[in-house]
Formats: C-alpha cells, sequence, structure tokens
C-alpha cells in the first residue's frame, strides 16, 4: 500500500526548481509515496519575512502547518529553506501555541525533509531492487547545505555536522561518493540578490574543495543551493579564471535516472552547466 503524504511544494519547486518538483514526483511514484499537495499553500517566508518581521515570518509557516494538521498526515517539505521555516514555526507552536492560533495545534504531524523518506532501510532496499541503470563511475559529492540540518535544536537533526542519507542513497544507486569536509558549508543562499560576491566567495570555495575531492559533479537537495552552484560558475570563472564546469544534480534526478526514468532530458536542459557529456561518458545518459 502506497504511504500517503501531504506535500509543501514551496514557492522555489513552483518556479525556478520546477525540475526539482518533477523529479521528485517522479521518484515518489517509482517508490510507492502517494503524495497530496497542501490545499491553499502559501509562501514560506523565506527569505523575505525571516529578515524583515519575526511575526509574519512564524505566521506564514503556522499557517500552512494549520493546513497539514487539518489534512491529517505528515508533510513533505523538499526545499531546505521552506523545511527550516515550517520547523522554526513548529517549535513555536509547541512553545505557544494560543499565540499564533485559535485552533489547537497537536503536534501529531511530522515534518519531513526528503532525506527523511529515503533513507529508512525498506527504502533503501526498494531503490536497490529498482535499479536498472546503476551509476557506476560517476564520482559525486553530496551537498546538504546549511538548512536542513542546522541549527539542531530546530531540525532535531542528529547528526548536523556530518550527515550521511543523501551518501548512502547515491551509493545504493552505485555512485562513486567522495569523502568531503564540505558538505553542510554556506552557498551563501541567503546573499543571492544583495551580495553576489559573497555567494561567488563561497560557492567558489565548494567548486573548489569538490574538485579537490575527486568529484565530477555535486548531488544537492536544496533548489537554493543548486540555483547559486549551477548558475554561477560562468561568474566565477570569470572573477578567478577557474571553470569548474561542475555539473549540479538534484538527489532526486539521479535516482530517477538509475531507477530508468526514460525522460529525464526534460531536467537537464534547465539546468546551466549541462550534465549531458558527464552522464554520456559514463554510460548513463537516458536520451
Amino acid at each position: 500500500m502506497a504511504r500517503r503524504l501531504s506535500y509543501y511544494p514551496g514557492c522555489s519547486l513552483q518556479g525556478t526548481a520546477k525540475e526539482y518538483d518533477d523529479s521528485i514526483r517522479t521518484v515518489c511514484g517509482l517508490l510507492g509515496f502517494e503524495l497530496e499537495e497542501l490545499d491553499d499553500w502559501n509562501c514560506c517566508g523565506a527569505s523575505s519575512a525571516h529578515i524583515t518581521n519575526d511575526e509574519l515570518a512564524i505566521g506564514l509557516g503556522v499557517r500552512n502547518l494549520m493546513i497539514a494538521q487539518r489534512a491529517g498526515l505528515d508533510v513533505l517539505v523538499p526545499c531546505a529553506a521552506c523545511f527550516s521555516r515550517l520547523k522554526f514555526a513548529e517549535k513555536e507552536l509547541l512553545r505557544d501555541g494560543s499565540k499564533w492560533t485559535d485552533e489547537p495545534y497537536r503536534g501529531e504531524i511530522s515534518i519531513l525533509h526528503l532525506n527523511d523518506i529515503l533513507v529508512p532501510p525498506e527504502i533503501l532496499k526498494t531503490i536497490a531492487a529498482k535499479v536498472t541503470l546503476p551509476l557506476s563511475g560517476l564520482a559525486v559529492v553530496p551537498y546538504y547545505g546549511c538548512l536542513t540540518v542546522r541549527p539542531p535544536k530546530v531540525t532535531d537533526s542528529e547528526d548536523w555536522e556530518n550527515p550521511t542519507s543523501m551518501d548512502r542513497i547515491l551509493e545504493t544507486l552505485g555512485a562513486d561518493v567522495k569523502s568531503w569536509s564540505y558538505k553542510v558549508d554556506c552557498c551563501g543562499g541567503s546573499f543571492t540578490m544583495t551580495r553576489p560576491d559573497i555567494v561567488r566567495r563561497l560557492s567558489g570555495k565548494l567548486l573548489d574543495m569538490a574538485v579537490e575531492a575527486g568529484a565530477e559533479a555535486l548531488v544537492t537537495d536544496c533548489p537554493m543551493c543548486q540555483s547559486n552552484l549551477d548558475t554561477r560558475q560562468g561568474e566565477i570563472a570569470a572573477e578567478t579564471g577557474k571553470d569548474h564546469n561542475l555539473p549540479i544534480f538534484y538527489i532526486t534526478e539521479l535516482i530517477a535516472l538509475a531507477l530508468g526514468e526514460s525522460n529525464t532530458a526534460r531536467w537537464w536542459k534547465k539546468h546551466f552547466v549541462d550534465p549531458g557529456g558527464l552522464l554520456s561518458s559514463k554510460g548513463v545518459l537516458q536520451p
């Protein structure tokens, strides 16, 4: 029987990260998850609200959580920023719910990031059994970024310094997962519009360290991280003279590829750094 989950896509997955949304829905369908998009969901407030108005920043998340509570299902929140904001709202509701809503918040639903649903042993076994195109020889580093694991008192993460969920998923797919110590360093996400110089410096450092680790690509589960690392490589090259040319994959794109999804090209064309050449060289490029 399919596991039913509420689904909060957030704004990015309806706009600049549509390929992430599409690949999530594809993978969930392949693995037996039934997603029910939250009715009348609203923006979580990242980054516009939480840097200008504390009450609004929490209130937007509270509204989404009350909708999820009424739906009665654990809620999947794949965007790292949205996940963070909803977890912040959850903590406020549990501390003093009456401050934020007249409807009691019972705390009975779980706020789940993507990796939470993919790493249970039974799901990894299902993934392994469904792999038809192993990612053998594809050297990657998993990049988690800041918000899905930190701060741990909000995210409830038990491994905020060295998360391994994507490592295990990628190993299950047959990829060559390289070890590196930058998997939770910041890419400069919140400075994307206001301080692109900071973004170039931080993202450039991550690209440098990925190359040093022996990676041919980075894999992430955050739309802001994917955007920064993918779209800024031309600017970084112009500024530093380093042409990294590293594809930046969403974890779900690679899962779907390995599980035999036949139309992954619809995702690759949205990437600034075309992964087609790399995938073709590994014998795993789907038409």
